[in-house]
């Protein structure tokens, strides 16, 4: 008999990403804020009493054995020696390339979600330490919480933050992160905060900054427009680029934020969230 579980993989923004070192194996040393946010993808995974993985309704841009989504499925069978298989069935809603961690996001739903279909019992600790194999930012959508993040992104520890109205815009463009991390203009050594500062800043909005976001507003003009079309209706709202781009996204009341989305210009995708602090599909697996 065959079972079946759908599972929401939601987006993230970055509240600010200070990128403080780099690892003599070239990856970057990173402090940052990951907030959940309602824009979602959705899963739903099918078991199968055979081993293949089958992937359907995916992206068409990306084929199925290098979507992280198979590769997250396969690497949990290998580990857990199970021999069952699945089918996996991907709606994609997340913009891809756009700093939003939309494939880190499904990767890490099909772990969790595998893991109760095919009752490999895994810890959320284990299932953690499986998405660092896939990517730096799976662990974090495997927290299940937003999460004040050091390391490469691994390290994480639970904060609560104001779960307020974004307006958040993907301008249309794909910025692959190798590029932006091996840019030689790229700030690499940011002092370090704490945790207490950020908490204790009196608008997180206006904490920080985006060592990210100059590198790519100086290649993409279409970033750089997107975050002055916000700076100018909003103006007190600090506008922020998520993650290595491209998508940016500022605060702003509700009934505002969708007067602002029928005003975006029509090459761009707009999108009215709610900022989160718990994944809407599961709470973090003991």
């Amino acid at each position: 008999m065959t079972k079946k579980i759908t599972v929401s993989a939601p987006a993230k923004i970055n509240r600010f990403l200070h990128i403080v070192g780099q690892r003599n194996d070239g990856y970057h040393l990173l402090q940052t804020v990951f907030q959940l946010i309602s824009l979602t993808d959705e899963i739903t995974l099918t078991s199968s009493p055979s081993p293949e993985i089958n992937r359907i309704d995916g992206p068409a841009n990306i084929p199925p054995e290098e979507d992280l989504v198979v590769k997250a499925a396969r690497l949990l069978q290998k580990t857990t020696k199970t021999n069952l298989g699945c089918t996996i069935k991907l709606q994609k809603n997340i913009p891809m390339g756009a700093g939003l961690g939309g494939g880190s996001s499904d990767a890490a739903s099909v772990l969790w979600g595998l893991n109760e279909l095919w009752d490999t019992q895994l810890t959320r600790a284990d299932l953690m330490t499986l998405g660092l194999e896939l990517g730096a930012d799976v662990p974090f959508f495997l927290f299940g919480q937003s999460a004040f993040a050091e390391g490469i992104g691994e390290i994480l520890h639970p904060v609560n933050l104001p779960q307020t109205q974004l307006l958040l815009i993907y301008p249309g463009v794909n910025i692959p992160t190798i590029d932006v991390f091996k840019s030689p203009n790229l700030t690499r050594n940011h002092p370090a905060v704490t945790m207490s500062d950020f908490i204790g800043s009196a608008h997180i909005d206006q904490f920080g900054s985006n060592d990210c976001e100059s590198v790519v507003t100086q290649k993409y003009q279409e970033v750089a427009e997107a975050i002055t079309w916000l700076k100018q209706r909003v103006p007190q709202s600090n506008p922020r680029m998520s993650g290595s781009g491209s998508s940016v996204f500022a605060t702003v009341e509700a009934n505002l934020a969708k007067e602002l989305l029928n005003q975006l210009p029509q090459r761009w995708k707009g999108f009215v969230v709610r900022g989160l602090n718990s994944h809407p599909s599961y709470n973090p697996i003991s």
